[in-house]
């Protein structure tokens, strides 16, 4: 079976138990993942009810990072749901349940605790807070941990189509204050809330304590777009698939209709 990036992930995390920044890693894949969770029944109008396995440590739902995999589990035509890994932590959290990825042989399975489910939905609900500030004067982006920009890049692979690029640069503002901002340039103006979270998740899974980076949105005709691309790192988005329309989503992946697990 082909190696996924969370088999990559999980292979790291277990090499080394004390690398907090591994672990963050594989949280960060399992949440932005599509896993295909294992049903009681087939979902009906948006809802979904997850198989529960009760074990000594407390009821753990099935969740599998290929179809492959779930079938192998198995072994016989089931109900399952494709969603997201953040929807199956949000909606599980509170409840005293775990997750079971990937068990059943793959070298990846990994039994997420129920205190972890907990940990990651809280994780991924922080939202960023708008400040305001004048920025002075742009240079390049200095002393920023590799894991950084690796969740960076992760992020923005994610985010083709919401905006033309992003620059990465070191920041001055007129109160003193340095720091690093990320640009967005020609954001997709709905989009501008899910990419500052997507940075802000960046900057929280790479592992940097008191971490800060702050994000703002330019139109590439502004003159600060043309500063900032002077001094800072750019990445560019990935241009969107073009694609007949889609079949009707699996539950949970349609954004505006999440699904409601019981």
């Amino acid at each position: 079976m082909t190696t996924t990036p969370l088999d990559a992930a999980h292979a790291a995390m277990t090499a080394a138990p004390e690398d907090d920044a591994a672990r963050l890693r594989y949280y960060a894949l399992l949440a932005d993942g599509e896993l295909f969770l294992l049903l009681e029944e087939e979902a009906e109008e948006g809802r979904v009810t997850p198989r529960l396995f009760p074990l000594e440590d407390g009821p753990v739902v099935l969740a599998f990072d290929t179809e492959d995999r779930l079938a192998a589990f198995t072994g016989a035509p089931v109900p399952y749901a494709a969603l997201p890994g953040r929807v199956v932590a949000q909606q599980l959290a509170g409840q005293g349940i775990g997750i079971g990825v990937n068990l059943g042989g793959a070298d990846s399975a990994f039994l997420v605790p129920a205190d972890a489910v907990d940990w990651l939905a809280e994780t991924l609900a922080h939202a960023p807070v708008a400040a305001e500030a004048r920025p002075v004067a742009f240079h390049a982006p200095g002393g920023l941990p590799e894991a950084l920009l690796r969740a960076l890049d992760a992020k923005l692979v994610r985010a083709g189509g919401l905006a033309a690029a992003a620059v990465l640069a070191g920041v001055e503002y007129d109160d003193g204050r340095r720091g690093h901002m990320l640009a967005f340039l020609d954001a997709v103006p709905a989009a501008e809330g899910a990419l500052a979270r997507a940075a802000a998740e960046a900057l929280t899974f790479s592992g940097i304590e008191a971490g800060e980076m702050d994000v703002t949105f330019l139109s590439a005709a502004d003159p600060a777009a043309a500063a900032i691309a002077r001094a800072g790192l750019r990445f560019d988005l990935p241009e969107p698939v073009r694609a007949e329309p889609p079949a009707p989503a699996a539950p949970g992946m349609d954004p505006d209709r999440p699904p409601k697990l019981r």
